[in-house]
């Protein structure tokens, strides 16, 4: 379990050992979601563990903070302090980053005005989401029959913990029916993301993804339309349908935790000839080269430990 990990978990200001790290059966974001976090990732670099995008992954927490009417108690230069340290403290060459901020049990009830906002920082060595094997030869998704998302029914430019339960009841339909992962769809039946990525097509060596009305702003995602940039290699943000997904040459998933995951079938359709495509290829190659110090631009996204 990941609760036996050994270790340090940054909690309201101060190292606890990981065993310690506990709430109360109370704790009000246990019973209604009212939590913000990130993933967010270290690599091995020749200079030493780096987290990747760490101002932009803070500022995301922030504004998602925000968007629930959240505020944390602690500055963003403490909380990316707190996530270099919790890589240093538990000795991490690579780790998966987590930072939580919650309300605490301070009362009971969906109001949330007496309460206090607690803040986490917890790390480990993670590994590869989907294996290893699936990050290299790609991953069979089932487009979920349910939930549809409306743009004007969630917050969904906030990371918040209650947002997850559609992307959780998606992923456990995929699962059970012998897929890796779940496509989610909106009210118009258009594409939207994984059950925690982004999703990417290609058709004609131009990149196409879904707009941000009812996806993630992820950082991933941007990561990759930059590196594809890098390579003049365009990319269009808007509604796709499914016919558009099942006639694609490449598609794949991007995310912290999913890094680029090739998607060799969708539902009962091949992909391209099964197997990743070029273009998917160069930018998984690129963004490893990248998040471990051997690319030769974008240096500013590391920070070093």
């Amino acid at each position: 379990m990941i609760s036996d990990l050994q270790g340090q978990i940054w909690l309201d200001g101060t190292f606890c050992d990981w065993k310690d790290a506990k709430i109360h059966i109370l704790t009000h974001t246990l019973h209604y979601g009212t939590g913000v976090f990130e993933g967010v990732r270290a690599y091995e670099t020749e200079q030493g563990p780096a987290i990747f995008r760490l101002q932009d992954h803070t500022s995301r927490l922030f504004k998602s903070a925000e968007l629930i009417g959240m505020n944390i108690p602690y500055s963003q230069t403490e909380l990316m302090e707190a996530q270099c340290e919790s890589v240093k403290i538990n000795k991490l060459k690579n780790a998966y980053i987590r930072p939580l901020c919650f309300y605490g049990n301070e009362g009971m009830g969906l109001r949330a005005d007496n309460l206090k906002v607690h803040a986490s920082v917890s790390s480990w060595d993670w590994g590869a989401y989907l294996g290893e094997d699936k990050i290299k030869n790609g991953i069979k998704v089932k487009v979920s029959p349910f939930p549809k998302r409306a743009a004007d029914s969630m917050l969904y430019k906030a990371k918040a913990t209650g947002n997850y339960l559609n992307s959780m009841l998606a992923l456990q339909d995929a699962l059970s029916s012998g897929y890796d992962e779940a496509l989610i769809l909106d009210t118009e039946d258009t594409v939207n993301e994984g059950s925690g990525e982004n999703f990417f097509i290609v058709k004609n060596e131009t990149l196409i993804t879904p707009g941000l009305s009812t996806v993630l702003d992820g950082i991933t995602r941007k990561t990759i339309i930059q590196l594809a940039a890098d390579l003049e290699i365009s990319t269009e943000e808007k509604k796709i349908e499914l016919d558009e997904v099942y006639n694609c040459d490449e598609a794949f998933f991007t995310g912290t935790a999913a890094e680029v995951t090739p998607i060799i079938q969708i539902n009962n359709e091949s992909i391209g000839n099964r197997k990743p495509g070029k273009i998917t290829s160069m930018l998984q190659e690129n963004y490893f080269k990248l998040i471990t110090g051997r690319y030769n631009r974008h240096s500013d996204w590391l920070t070093i430990i």
